[in-house]
């Protein structure tokens, strides 16, 4: 894969061999994303388990203490005095029959979509739409719910779900290159603290095999599995 020379240029500065703790490794990444915007930093956790083996799917939602740093666009699915309650809550899109009709001739303008129980018969055919787009309403999830108001606040103040891909890794927003180093340590800190408790107890040997992380347009920084794992014992 051809990389730019700004890439390339951070790459050659860095030791591809070298672990580096979590406070430096957050420190080495804010240091090098220095694009013309204001980068997204990702962790990606790769996992000992195997995600064909329903017993040993890694799936999940936390509220990160100080968000991601995205606006996010909240569509609320639910009828009578839950309207009202999304509404007032802060929810961007408040309906049922219409958002369904417009989502099904190509409206996407949405980050998360929360429904309520009673409905989902009617947002169930949805679903060929917003699976693959990861905006299905989904009572793991917490999408699915009564209580829209908490839901549209969590999903407002930083609320991010992960699910483990084909090879067993997370990849999660914890922030922006602006987010000073504390932030961005305690968001990443909540992270790893979800998916520990997380873990399947299917799940053998190794459970966190690796962690990295990395801004939008910058390498990645490898972390050492060790040191950040002794911070949760």
């Amino acid at each position: 894969m051809k990389r730019s020379k700004r890439y390339q240029t951070i790459s050659d500065k860095l030791d591809p061999a070298t672990l580096n703790d979590l406070r430096e490794g957050i420190r080495l990444v804010k240091e090098n994303a220095n694009a013309k915007f204001d980068e997204t930093i990702e962790m990606v956790a790769r996992l000992g388990v195997d995600p064909r083996h329903a017993d040993q799917q890694v799936r999940g939602f936390v509220v990160l203490p100080h968000g991601t740093g995205r606006t996010v666009r909240v569509l609320v699915l639910a009828q009578g005095d839950k309207e009202k309650e999304a509404s007032e809550a802060g929810a961007d899109y408040v309906g049922l029959e219409e958002h369904v009709k417009k989502i099904e001739e190509g409206w996407n303008d949405v980050d998360v979509i929360i429904a309520t129980p009673d409905v989902m018969g009617q947002v169930g055919k949805l679903g060929r739409i917003l699976g693959p787009r990861g905006l299905m309403p989904n009572p793991k999830s917490g999408t699915v719910t009564f209580d829209v108001a908490k839901a549209v606040r969590d999903a407002k103040a930083g609320k991010i779900e992960y699910r483990v891909d084909r090879a067993g890794i997370l990849h999660v927003p914890i922030g922006k290159a602006s987010f000073d180093a504390d932030r961005l340590f305690e968001n990443a800190c909540t992270f790893i603290e979800a998916i520990l408790r997380a873990r399947p107890a299917a799940a053998k040997g190794q459970y966190v095999r690796s962690l990295t992380l990395s801004s939008t347009m910058g390498p990645g920084i490898k972390l050492d599995r060790q040191a950040v794992l002794s911070l949760f014992r």
